[in-house]
């Protein structure tokens, strides 16, 4: 063995992790090296750089910088940097300077990944420097966004502008021109009461309610105002924020602090922070008068859902991103649908169903919707409106790039399209005689939100599923054999099970065998302690002031289906940088050593929450 190898391999193994390793394991190592030396304040990794590289600090020492050029970690003679991103398969997170003239041993990717697969000692250290058990990886890997680190009271940095809810028109205009405020909260009450949110008007209020009726200026204000009003807490995140207004479609929140207005944050506050751009998405959607204008926007949004996997947001935020978007373009159909075919001649809801109304939709996705009448609705007279209406929905979210649904769960199926009280029976027949198939067919009702329309006839679908489902056990009993048939990809010897055959051969899919058995399990609880909540990720939060799962089941389940949605939403966005389609099938080689790892760290811990379902619910019982 030549001389200089001897030298590198008798360093290294002087220095963790290398010190536990074998002598021939050093050997394959020093011979795989090659040496770069760098000059006293020369940079040696870039933000954002791809790196390829385990880097080993010879002599010399090494500083590593946040983002914002903070100095994140100080390096010395035998210590490791750039893991991180070799072990996410990622790009520079901390650039590297060099503090005085530093000789470095770069150990490139492919034996760092075969170091990771066989030697537990050096895997185990890698993890550990970089945080990466399966709770502190996802935590990880939400760092750097500020919208999920910021509170909301961060975008307030002044006294909040409001007015009594007696003035007039003229004088609410006045103020607000004064203020330069394009929202004005209005207020009333005494005693403790005073200073109550009553409602809000826009810039917005004021052109279409009341210059466009022509109304005079002596008006009160309250008759225009909206009362109706959707608030967020002063110590939410700005994320929460941003998926409020995503949600409603809203341009102004009215911040609160202990019950009281402490002012109001708008959609160009949010923007500033938000450059991944899904809000700008939406607002562009509304502008649009047609369907091909709908169609043209839509090209921005696998840009966007790039932009936010760039940009560290988690898989909550991306997914309810996501399905604001997809919400949008809903709205804007339902609004261009009811232009062309005027009026609706009654009242409807159109329901969003599955990953839309859970707020988990992500870009390989299909349309799955209802239609909920009114009472009054007579086929004979209204159902050629509302089936055309549906049909002009379904076909223009089909040019948007929502596909079909298969199974013809949409609402141009008059299975689908039917009065309220009809939906009532639907679902109390599920409920209380229920049968295994059919429940089979029928799961994704249980995901439903209202997208336009009397949104009561959609909070009157959850109350009756929340009352109804959490009395049946046989209900919840089939539901949770039912949850159970997806499998995550996971042998008995903690191996990937690869599909055998066909085009997804040696593949796993991420969403079959991944998140969606995630979702299912946690609807059944959700259904177990009377939830109306829809996203998964929420409805872990009314679980957990229950005692249906154990200690830190919980915990678990929310950190496994965030490192599964996430590895999935990463493996989309690279297909679609590599100009490929995306899918959700993942052949492991493609996978980092950080994420094989801890993926079969995630499919363990939804197995045992499989089996504690099937206990929980007895779901062997008879059918």
């Amino acid at each position: 063995m030549q001389a200089e190898l001897i030298d590198i391999r008798n360093h290294m193994q002087q220095h963790a992790p290398f010190d536990g390793l074998p002598e021939s394991v050093l050997d394959d190592i020093a011979g795989s090296i090659e040496i770069a030396y760098f000059r006293a304040g020369s940079r040696i990794l870039e933000l954002g750089q791809k790196n390829t590289d385990l880097h080993y600090i010879r002599s010399g020492a090494v500083e590593l910088y946040r983002r914002s050029g903070e100095l994140y970690s100080r390096l010395g003679e035998g210590e490791l940097f750039g893991q991180f991103g070799l072990l996410t398969g990622r790009q520079v997170r901390f650039p590297a300077t060099a503090l005085e003239d530093t000789l470095v041993y770069l150990i490139p990717l492919s034996m760092f990944q075969h170091l990771f697969d066989t030697q537990d000692a050096f895997a185990d250290f890698v993890e550990l420097e970089d945080q990466s058990r399966l709770r502190t990886a996802v935590n990880q890997s939400q760092k750097g966004n500020e919208l999920m680190t910021s509170k909301v009271s961060r975008l307030i940095n002044r006294e909040p502008v409001m007015a009594a809810s007696t003035v007039r028109l003229q004088e609410a205009a006045h103020i607000m021109t004064k203020e330069r405020v394009s929202a004005l909260p209005l207020v009333e009450g005494s005693g403790e009461h005073e200073g109550d949110l009553v409602g809000i008007i826009t810039d917005r209020d004021l052109r279409s309610r009341a210059v466009a009726d022509a109304l005079p200026s002596e008006t009160p204000v309250a008759d225009i105002m909206s009362r109706e009003l959707i608030t967020i807490r002063a110590d939410a995140y700005i994320f929460e924020a941003m998926l409020m207004m995503l949600h409603n479609n809203v341009h102004h929140l009215p911040v609160m602090d202990h019950g009281k207005p402490r002012g109001v944050i708008a959609l160009s506050d949010i923007m500033k922070y938000e450059s991944q751009n899904s809000l700008y998405v939406v607002s562009n959607i509304y502008r649009q008068q047609d369907v091909e204008g709908l169609k043209a926007v839509s090209k921005d949004v696998k840009a966007s859902f790039i932009r936010m996997v760039h940009e560290d947001a988690n898989s909550h935020m991306i997914g309810s991103a996501m399905a604001g978007i997809g919400r949008s373009f809903t709205q804007r159909l339902l609004e261009l649908g009811e232009e062309k075919l005027g009026p609706p001649p009654v009242p409807y809801c159109f329901l969003a169903l599955g990953s839309m109304a859970r707020d988990e939709q992500l870009i390989v996705t299909d349309q799955d919707n209802a239609m909920v009448l009114d009472d009054s609705f007579d086929p004979e007279q209204h159902d050629e409106y509302f089936l055309a209406l549906a049909k002009f929905v379904s076909d223009g979210l089909a040019q948007c790039g929502y596909a079909y649904c298969t199974g013809d769960i949409m609402a141009t199926n008059k299975q689908w399209r039917q009065p309220l009280s009809v939906w009532k029976g639907y679902f109390t027949d599920w409920i209380e005689n229920p049968k295994a198939e059919a429940l089979l067919n029928s799961n994704i009702f249980f995901d439903l939100d209202g997208v336009h329309g009397e949104m009561s006839y959609a909070k009157a679908l959850q109350d009756l599923i929340a009352t109804k489902a959490q009395n049946s056990q046989r209900f919840l009993s089939m539901m949770a054999r039912n949850a159970i048939n997806r499998t995550p990809p996971l042998g008995f010897f903690r191996q990937f099970m690869l599909e055998e055959g066909g085009r997804q051969r040696k593949t796993f899919n991420l969403k079959r065998r991944g998140t969606a058995p995630v979702s299912d399990l946690i609807r059944v609880h959700a259904l177990a302690c009377g939830s109306r909540r829809q996203n998964s990720f929420t409805r872990l939060q009314d679980i957990a002031r229950t005692r249906l799962l154990p200690e830190d089941g919980v915990g678990n389940l929310r950190d496994a289906l965030e490192f599964i949605a996430i590895v999935r939403i990463r493996h989309q966005a690279l297909a679609m940088e590599d100009g490929r389609e995306p899918d959700n099938n993942v052949r492991p080689e493609d996978l980092s050593p950080f994420e094989r790892s801890h993926l079969k760290d995630a499919f363990q811990i939804v197995s045992q929450a499989q089996k504690f379902l099937r206990y929980r619910y007895n779901a062997n019982m008879p059918r």
